[in-house]
């Protein structure tokens, strides 16, 4: 029987007076027997759903982000890492993709990591990546993006934490796996952008990553938990400048009061196709994409706008 893990699920069990949050040491002690396939799966189980009923802390993300990393760590030139984990139940068009594209044009290269339940074929960016030409990497190693941008898919990235993500499927919740994935920045990018769906987790990545030594980090609620802004609505933003604690707050830059999913005329994944060439004109998906890339340019200390880059876009596009 496999017991390796019993000590930690002990600690974090023992009831009101007696449990207690794992330190960081413990956290990536136990992270590395559940990677390694040494954990019972009754005790992974049941290790994830008393830390949600008691709530992760930084600590605990950082830990177990330092032991996934041994063994999901991708080698490749990358500035700004770009986590995509959301469901997609409540958003629609991935736009914050041409957000990145946009980042990558300015000549800073973009990975983009993730997995796509596909509850929302809509929302999907797995759908949506042939459309925009983004490619989609089959390996962990690789040297220069094509174009300076690709996405990597969990389960090419770390098979073993796809498992762990994909528990969602069986204990009906989500647990500290999604947040772990956001904050892992697998090849170890000066500068990273996250989304969360829950305000809470805004803090909570921004203090693992400080623990972890990230220098650059935006993290805001964004739609269905992508790293993508709502014209509409002022916005509270957290994360690290030069590895310091940071937040601020942006206001509106737009007077629409909607949804995102109802925010644009279109659910058509070739609409985000036609928006970067120019054949689709729709200015609630062009706000999205401008705020969203602003943020992103930020976060690296980039000295261009996005506008700027949309119209040497458009201006590529008819040379």
């Amino acid at each position: 029987m496999k017991t390796a893990l019993a000590p930690y699920v002990r600690i974090l069990g023992r009831g009101a007076n007696l449990s207690r949050s794992l330190t960081g040491d413990e956290a990536q002690d136990a992270m590395e027997i559940t990677l390694r396939g040494d954990a019972a799966p009754e005790a992974t189980g049941a290790m994830l759903m008393l830390m949600r009923m008691k709530g992760e802390t930084a600590d605990e993300i950082a830990g177990f982000v330092r032991a996934a990393r041994a063994t999901a760590a991708a080698q490749g030139h990358v500035a700004l890492d770009w986590p995509s984990y959301a469901a997609g139940r409540t958003r629609g068009l991935p736009w914050f993709l041409l957000s990145a594209k946009l980042v990558a044009m300015a000549g800073y290269p973009v990975l983009l990591h993730g997995w796509n339940s596909h509850q929302n074929p809509t929302a999907s960016v797995r759908n949506a990546l042939p459309v925009l030409n983004i490619p989609i990497l089959d390996s962990a190693d690789f040297s220069e993006l094509p174009g300076g941008i690709g996405y990597l898919p969990l389960e090419t990235l770390s098979p073993a934490l796809f498992d762990l993500l994909r528990l969602r499927d069986a204990l009906g919740v989500r647990s500290c796996i999604n947040t772990v994935l956001r904050v892992l920045n697998p090849t170890g990018a000066p500068a990273t952008v996250q989304g969360v769906f829950h305000p809470p987790y805004r803090e909570l990545q921004m203090d693992a990553g400080q623990i972890l030594g990230q220098q650059s980090m935006t993290v805001l609620k964004g739609g269905g938990g992508e790293f993508e802004r709502h014209p509409g609505k002022d916005l509270a933003l957290f994360g690290l400048r030069d590895g310091q604690a940071w937040d601020d707050t942006a206001p509106a830059l737009s007077a629409q009061h909607v949804r995102l999913a109802e925010g644009s005329e279109t659910s058509d994944p070739g609409a985000l196709a036609a928006l970067w060439s120019g054949q689709l004109h729709d200015d609630f998906a062009r706000a999205v994409v401008l705020g969203t890339a602003d943020l992103a340019l930020q976060t690296l200390g980039a000295d261009i706008t996005a506008a700027a880059l949309w119209d040497e876009r458009q201006q590529r596009k008819t040379a």
